[in-house]
C-alpha cells in the first residue's frame, strides 16, 4: 500500500510476521529442519525420549543418565493431583469435551500454588515440573471421571510415558507401544510459534501466571484448525472404512470445497511435515505387529489424492490419529495427548517470555468509516 510503512502493513493471520525472539526452537524451511535448542527434532526423535526433551527444553541441554533419572523421579513425585479436582470433574456434564476438562483442571491448579504471584526463573521452572507431572493425570482422569468411569491412579513402577499410556488405556503398553507413544510425545513437544504457543506468550506478557497461560493455550489447541485436527482425521477414516471409499470421500469433499483435516500447514506448504513421516513409519510398525494394513492403505490413498488434486501433504495429525487408534486410545483423548506433550514447550516459552518481557500490543488495519453525532438530539 503506497505511503504505508512496512511495520504498519497488514498480514492476515500474522502470516510471516516475526512476533518474538526465541532460542527455544525454529522451523528452518531452507534446511527442512525443526530446530529445538540447536538440535534437529527428527534426529532427536530417533534416539532420544520425551524425558530428554523435557530436560533439553527447560534446562537447555540434553541430560546425562543421572540427570535423566533424577528428572523422572522429580516428575513421579508430582503425579498426584488434589482430590478436589476429581470432585470438580464429577460436577461437569458428561458431554464436556476432554479439552475443556483438561483446561478446567489446569486452571484450578493455580489455587494450590502458594507463591502464585512470583515469576522468578526458579519458581517458574518448579511450576513447569509440577505441571509436567500432573497434566497427564488431569488429561486422562478428567476424561474418565467426566465419563463416569473410575480414575486410574498413576503407577510409579512404569516410565513416564508408559504411565501416561496406562492412565489412558488402563493397561501397561508393550515395549513397541511404549516406544511409539513416547516418540509421538517427542514429536508433539515443541514447534516454534503455532497459535497455542503464541496465545500462551501473549497471556504471559501481561505478567499473568503459567496456569493462566496454559489455560489459554488449551482453549486455542482445542480448535479443529489446530490440535483438534487429529480427532477429525480419525473420524474421517472411520466413516470411510476402506481405501477406495476414502478416496471417494475426499474427492466429494474437494468438489464441495471443504477443508480436509490433516493436510497442509502454514509452514510446510510444499512438502510433507517431517514429523508426519515419523508417525507414518510408526503406523507401519503397528500394522506389521497386528497384521492389519487397512489404516495404512487408507492413509496412503488419501496422500495420493491430496497431492494430485491440491498439491497438499500430510501434517503430523494425519498420521498421529491412526497411530493412536491402533494403540487403543479413545479418539476424544487425541488432542489432550497433544496438549500434554506440548506442555513442556509451552512452559519453556512462558518462562522465556517472563524473563525477557514486553507486553504484546499490536495495532489494527481499520476498515470502518467515521460518523458524526448530532450534539442535541443524539441522532446521526
Amino acid at each position: 500500500m503506497k505511503g504505508v510503512k512496512a511495520k504498519d502493513q497488514y498480514s492476515p493471520g500474522l502470516d510471516g510476521v516475526v512476533a518474538a525472539e526465541t532460542k527455544i526452537s525454529f522451523l528452518d524451511t531452507v534446511q527442512s529442519e525443526i530446530v529445538i535448542q540447536g538440535y534437529d527434532l527428527i534426529k532427536l526423535s530417533k534416539s532420544k525420549g520425551y524425558l530428554d526433551m523435557i530436560h533439553l527444553l527447560l534446562e537447555e541441554k540434553l541430560p546425562d543418565p543421572p540427570e535423566k533419572e533424577a528428572l523422572e523421579q522429580r516428575l513421579k513425585a508430582e503425579y498426584d493431583i488434589p482430590a478436589d479436582l476429581e470432585e470438580l470433574f464429577a460436577l461437569l456434564p458428561e458431554n464436556t469435551h476432554p479439552m475443556d476438562g483438561l483446561r478446567t483442571g489446569i486452571s484450578a491448579l493455580s489455587g494450590y500454588d502458594s507463591v502464585l504471584d512470583e515469576r522468578s526463573l526458579p519458581v517458574n521452572k518448579n511450576r513447569a515440573y509440577q505441571l509436567l507431572g500432573k497434566v497427564p493425570n488431569i488429561a486422562a482422569n478428567s476424561y474418565r471421571v467426566i465419563q463416569r468411569m473410575e480414575p486410574v491412579r498413576p503407577d510409579e513402577s512404569l516410565s513416564y510415558s508408559a504411565n501416561f499410556f496406562y492412565m489412558i488405556t488402563g493397561r501397561a503398553p508393550s515395549p513397541l507401544e511404549e516406544k511409539i507413544f513416547d516418540r509421538s510425545l517427542v514429536l508433539y513437544s515443541e514447534h516454534e510459534m503455532p497459535n497455542s504457543t503464541f496465545t500462551a506468550r501473549v497471556i504471559a506478557s501481561t505478567q499473568s501466571d503459567l496456569y493462566g497461560a496454559l489455560t489459554g493455550a488449551a482453549a486455542s489447541l482445542k480448535g479443529s484448525l489446530h490440535g483438534g485436527a487429529n480427532e477429525a482425521v480419525m473420524y474421517m477414516l472411520h466413516e470411510a472404512g476402506s481405501a477406495e471409499r476414502f478416496e471417494e470421500m475426499l474427492a466429494a469433499k474437494l468438489d464441495k470445497k471443504e477443508k480436509i483435516m490433516g493436510f497442509g500447514h502454514r509452514v510446510y506448504m510444499k512438502k510433507m511435515d517431517p514429523r508426519a513421516l515419523m508417525m507414518k513409519e510408526a503406523l507401519k510398525e503397528l500394522c506389521d505387529m497386528k497384521g492389519d494394513y487397512t489404516l495404512l492403505d487408507m492413509c496412503e490413498a488419501g496422500e495420493r489424492v491430496m497431492e494430485r488434486e491440491k498439491g497438499l501433504y500430510p501434517n503430523l495429525d494425519y498420521y498421529a490419529a491412526p497411530v493412536y487408534w491402533m494403540l487403543g486410545i479413545p479418539i476424544p483423548l487425541y488432542t489432550p495427548i497433544f496438549f500434554s506433550a506440548r506442555t513442556v514447550g509451552l512452559c519453556a516459552h512462558v518462562i522465556e517470555q517472563h524473563a525477557h518481557n514486553r507486553i504484546f500490543r499490536p495495532r489494527v488495519h481499520y476498515t470502518g468509516g467515521r460518523r458524526a453525532l448530532h450534539e442535541t438530539t443524539g441522532e446521526l
